[in-house]
């Protein structure tokens, strides 16, 4: 039964070394790329309303 433990550790241990080294490689440097883009986008809230009133 103590196997059956060390194996259930050791998989759940791998499952989330390779969800941290997923989240590391790809979704943070996605997230900071997005947010970088959105930053330099310029902000066309008031030329969106001026076009409404007229």
């Amino acid at each position: 039964m103590s196997i059956f433990g060390i194996v259930l550790f050791l998989l759940i241990a791998g499952m989330a070394f390779w969800m941290l080294l997923f989240l590391l490689g790809f979704v943070v440097p996605y997230w900071i790329t997005l947010g970088a883009f959105a930053k330099m986008r310029p902000k066309r809230v008031f030329d969106e309303e001026e076009n409404e009133e007229k």
